[in-house]
């Protein structure tokens, strides 16, 4: 997959192009084994967004995985995690996120929340390189996938990688339904 082209992107190794990763996102491939099959190819950032990226770049949006960072409350504690799904789904909020949360009720953290605590450009935050302790949790069909095309922390580029090595990551779990038709 090295040097792979998905679409009409034309990737290359992240670490080679960590002028296109987020800081936090560099410092988590650094020393990563897998970090090598972890590629990043840069976008128009206006079309960051994903029916916008993937009409641009021919993409499917069965390759493309959204993360979207998730909140809830228990004890007065915020709890976060993100949850990666599919582009051709979204993420069970209400139901499996609260429950894996282990809170009353979750929802979508707000933007500016998000921003400030990941380090990342809204419309490119991404499961590598959150806040330590942070769950990610990745849909089954996102594992299974031989390559997904994620955010890189910025909105200027994308990642793609193989759906396998997200499972890697700290606190990463597998969620089966976590993404909803």
């Amino acid at each position: 997959m090295i040097g792979a082209v998905l679409g009409k992107l034309a990737t290359e190794v992240a670490l080679d192009r960590v002028d296109l990763l987020a800081e936090p996102v560099r410092a988590a491939l650094v020393g990563w084994p897998s970090a090598g099959e972890v590629l990043v190819a840069p976008i128009d950032p206006d079309l960051a967004d994903t029916a916008a990226f993937c009409a641009a770049y021919d993409v499917g949006l069965d390759v493309s995985a959204n993360c979207v960072v998730v909140a809830g409350k228990r004890a007065g504690e915020t709890r976060y995690a993100a949850c990666l799904v599919l582009a051709t789904t979204r993420a069970d909020v209400n139901t499996a996120a609260r429950k894996l949360l282990d809170v009353r009720k979750a929802s979508f953290a707000p933007m500016a929340e998000a921003v400030e605590l990941t380090g990342m450009e809204y419309g490119g935050i991404t499961p590598i390189g959150l806040p330590a302790g942070w769950p990610v949790y990745v849909d089954a069909a996102v594992a299974a996938a031989p390559a997904v095309v994620i955010g890189s922390g910025i909105r200027a580029s994308k990642i793609v990688i193989p759906g396998r090595i997200l499972l890697e990551l700290p606190d990463a779990v597998v969620v089966d339904g976590l993404g909803l038709a």
